[in-house]
């Protein structure tokens, strides 16, 4: 017996996901949403997640809270493992080992990327990337255990190593990351500690690039850059990370291939990314070829070429060259939705993806951020300050809104951070490249 409404399933609740399913809320369907996590997470802040600014809730948003009222959705929890193209179907892993087929009419795939270390999955032990909660988790577990190690070694060689932080890749991630860890040891950790000095905290950029933030325009580039010289980060330019350890980083110059090794007990890989396995799977049923970073290419209505009915949108999509960022992710996600909304309605030509550069954003440091949307840059304050509208803005829940907003005036006026729980025995837990955890 056929469905009654044209079934719409939706891999991935970020922000292609959701603003598909925003987009289908009033059209004549019933939509499935499914995503391997409870909650939508706003990752252009997980930085200050991890480096105690901001608490998971305040970047993140239940999924079933956001999507409350919508009347023709449903959420499932698991993840999509296979795809069955003649029959129309989504393999779905449940937490409880089991499976289960979704059955779709049109299929959404914004599934996002993973973190890339180039053919070096061993570095993922020592150096995690920041893509989920998970890792942000990680990340700060990592980060503050440094110094409370410290505080209890005598050896200064030791100590420094635990006081040294070197982060691998010099984009907006790279340079949010170093520049937070810089201002939690200088402004939050200053006076917490008896035997150490936080502020004598050593990080370390190390980006293959002549100039860090490489995608903004050649100016704010140079005054990221002096920002963070001012603010103690370390950066290291033409260099690639080819070695990391428990308790070393390597690197190695692009231009006469010499090796450099410097002592870290914390290293954070921010440079690369490649689409999840699943985008693999997709492409073998579809019957397409991935290009290097393993996206899928699609037409100008987002839909895979020679299936109409499959949408792949945000990073996992390869399309006029766009970036892997989130205001991409949010448009191809509404587009998809609209066509298929269109469709259902009995229109009949596809209109055509037109993405809107609304410009891209870098957080230096407190009272410094760069801006760049078209021939408009700003930089140092009217930056930060159009920085935290502009996040502000995009942040999902207006309680996560308010949240931020105070949270972020508390640290301004009082230079204390209270996110940075952690609990003893956390470090002794790894992670895979595939975001699984052993011991």
């Amino acid at each position: 017996m056929a469905h009654a409404r044209p079934r719409v399933v939706i891999i991935g609740a970020g922000f292609a996901g959701i603003h598909c399913a925003r987009r289908l809320k009033k059209a004549q369907v019933d939509v499935t949403l499914i995503d391997r996590s409870t909650s939508h997470v706003f990752q252009p802040l997980l930085y200050q997640c991890a480096t105690g600014l901001l608490s998971e809730g305040a970047i993140s948003s239940p999924i079933r809270h956001l999507t409350r009222r919508h009347r023709n959705l449903d959420v499932v929890l698991g993840e999509a493992a296979d795809i069955d193209v003649d029959a129309r179907e989504v393999v779905v892993d449940r937490l409880d080992l089991s499976r289960f087929r979704a059955p779709y009419d049109y299929l959404v795939v914004g599934a996002g990327m993973r973190t890339a270390y180039r053919g070096n999955d061993r570095f993922a032990r020592f150096a995690p990337g920041m893509k989920t909660l998970d890792d942000a988790h990680v990340i700060r577990r990592k980060i503050m255990t440094a110094f409370e190690m410290a505080e209890t070694i005598d050896d200064p060689e030791e100590q420094s190593a635990w006081l040294t932080f070197a982060v691998a890749g010099g984009g907006p991630t790279g340079v949010e990351l170093a520049g937070q860890i810089r201002e939690l040891a200088t402004r939050a950790l200053e006076r917490e500690y008896d035997s150490i000095d936080p502020s004598r905290a050593r990080v370390l950029l190390l980006h293959g690039g002549d100039r860090v933030l490489p995608s903004f325009d050649e100016h704010l580039s140079s005054s990221a850059q002096k920002a963070l010289d001012k603010l103690g980060v370390e950066t290291v330019l033409g260099v690639h990370v080819t070695g990391v350890g428990d308790d070393f980083v390597e690197t190695t110059r692009k231009s006469d291939k010499h090796k450099e090794i410097y002592p870290a007990r914390t290293t954070l890989w921010t440079t690369g990314v490649e689409a999840v396995p699943f985008a693999a799977t997709l492409a073998r049923a579809l019957g397409v070829e991935q290009d290097r970073s393993g996206r899928i290419p699609v037409t100008d209505d987002m839909s895979v070429p020679g299936h109409p009915e499959v949408f792949v949108c945000g990073d996992m999509m390869a399309y006029d060259n766009l970036p892997g960022v989130a205001e991409v992710a949010m448009q191809s996600g509404h587009h998809a939705g609209r066509v298929i909304a269109d469709e259902v309605a009995g229109k009949a030509n596809r209109a055509p993806f037109k993405y809107r550069d609304l410009g891209t954003a870098a957080y230096i440091a407190r009272r410094h951020a760069v801006v760049q949307s078209g021939r408009l840059h700003m930089r140092g304050l009217p930056g930060w300050l159009a920085w935290g509208v502009i996040h502000i803005a995009f942040l999902a829940g207006a309680r996560n809104r308010m949240g931020t907003v105070m949270n972020w005036s508390a640290t301004l006026l009082t230079g204390s951070r209270r996110e940075r729980a952690i609990i003893y025995g956390d470090t002794e837990t790894a992670r895979t490249p595939y975001g699984h955890w052993e011991r």
